[in-house]
């Protein structure tokens, strides 16, 4: 039995799609005894079919793909939640498995796409939509389901750790960084989705809905970008120890889950300090397991690609054997959500005052008047007119003490707040 495919979107994932078709369509079939074809690709315009060389399997209208009957499995790769909704559900109402890398879509409308996967029989795939080439997905769902995960820790977007490891190398402004990724494609025009933590947090959501067994989406997490990261920030972490990483976590705690995206200070002793560039990793502890990582590749043609191809072909074997799809019952639990404001959290925090007596004094009142206790403060350098930057450290304090701490800094005479205050987290 041959297990027919459609495609929509060749740009760059599609593409590399495509060229795995073409390198190896034979091998799947001679090694492991799948056989797979590409029978239809769907874009705006033939540029991508005709650059992969498959003009003659082009088609500008998905419909041509979601409702043939010959077609066994669709692989939706244009993004977005609209159109890019409409192809994946039409395709499963109509009796067609999904293979899909879209983690805004999973992560706005995953629960409804599932349950519908699941009344027309079908199976959804979705390895790609975190990670790009790293298996992660398909651990959690099977190698690790042993285990009651209590943790994940992920650089999850490789744009922003690409511009945050420039710019504590060489000390490269946000502003010139972000220019540099613009220019060689790390970044869009338009990098709000990676700077602002939007990105990490749809990727976060998608692993903490599975992992706790409970439904997360983007909007629910807790999201900080690495705009206001500096070149003085970077220097200060790496005296202290540390370097800073965009970091996506998901917790389980005795209250309930906490699912966040900010910027943290690692220790250069721990494995995700490594992790440089425009790579990845995802750090995941379970009860029995312990600690695993996983490491590779985040985004690019051939890394995602390969992620897409691996579900395309788990997917096939399934079809040749007739098994059915297994019923997961993904949102089994309903775990509470734990309050930002409640959790605890030791805290780099940097301010840029006017150099007056008495200011040290006045800062420190407000730290003890909120129960947040210093663990160190350092002045870095003077700047121009007569101002200076002040660095403060502080103990494991809770989020809303610290919060209101700045807020209460913020109106102190002699403070500036342009920039505003600086809160990085630390991890232990």
């Amino acid at each position: 039995m041959t297990v027919k495919v459609g495609l929509v979107g060749t740009g760059t994932v599609g593409g590399g799609c495509i060229d795995v078709f073409n390198a190896h369509t034979a091998d799947f079939k001679t090694r492991y005894g799948i056989d797979v074809e590409l029978v239809r690709v769907c874009a705006r315009t033939s540029e991508g079919a005709e650059a992969h060389g498959v003009p003659e399997l082009y088609t500008h209208d998905w419909h041509n793909i979601t409702t043939d009957p010959e077609i066994d499995v669709v692989i939706e790769l244009i993004g977005g939640t609209t159109t890019a909704k409409e192809v994946v559900c039409e395709a499963l109402e109509n009796g067609k498995h999904v293979v899909t890398a879209n983690k805004a879509l999973l992560a706005a409308f995953g629960e409804e796409i599932e349950a519908l996967a699941a009344e027309h029989g079908c199976w959804l795939a979705l390895e790609a939509s975190v990670g790009g080439g790293i298996p992660i997905i398909g651990p959690l769902k099977h190698s690790l389901t042993a285990n009651e995960i209590t943790s994940i820790l992920g650089i999850v977007n490789g744009t922003t750790n690409y511009m945050l490891t420039r710019m504590a190398a060489e000390g490269m402004s946000y502003e010139d960084v972000l220019a540099d990724a613009q220019e060689k494609g790390y970044a869009e025009a338009d990098p709000t989705a990676d700077v602002d933590g939007l990105d990490a947090a749809a990727k976060i959501a998608i692993l903490a809905s599975i992992a706790f067994n409970t439904r997360v989406t983007q909007d629910q997490v807790h999201a900080e970008g690495i705009r206001s990261i500096t070149t003085a920030d970077l220097a200060a972490a790496a005296d202290m120890g540390y370097c800073v990483k965009l970091l996506a976590s998901a917790s389980r705690t005795e209250e309930g889950i906490d699912v966040r995206v900010h910027p943290a200070m690692v220790p250069l002793d721990h494995p995700l300090a490594m992790v440089n560039g425009v790579y990845n990793a995802i750090y995941v502890e379970g009860d029995f397991v312990g600690q695993t990582m996983f490491f590779g590749q985040g985004a690019g043609s051939h890394a995602t690609a390969s992620a897409v191809m691996g579900d395309v072909l788990e997917i096939a074997r399934h079809v040749q054997a007739g098994t059915a799809p297994v019923q997961e019952n993904t949102y089994a639990d309903t775990l509470p959500f734990v309050s930002t404001d409640d959790l605890v959290t030791r805290a780099y925090i940097r301010f840029k005052v006017e150099e007056r007596p008495g200011i040290l004094a006045a800062m420190s009142a407000v730290f003890a008047e909120h129960g947040v206790s210093v663990h160190s403060v350092i002045q870095r350098g003077q700047n121009e007119a007569d101002t200076a930057e002040l660095v403060y450290v502080t103990h494991s304090a809770r989020e809303g003490a610290l919060r209101a701490t700045l807020d209460d800094i913020a109106k102190l005479d002699h403070v500036l707040v342009d920039p505003d205050p600086t809160l990085i987290r630390v991890i232990k």
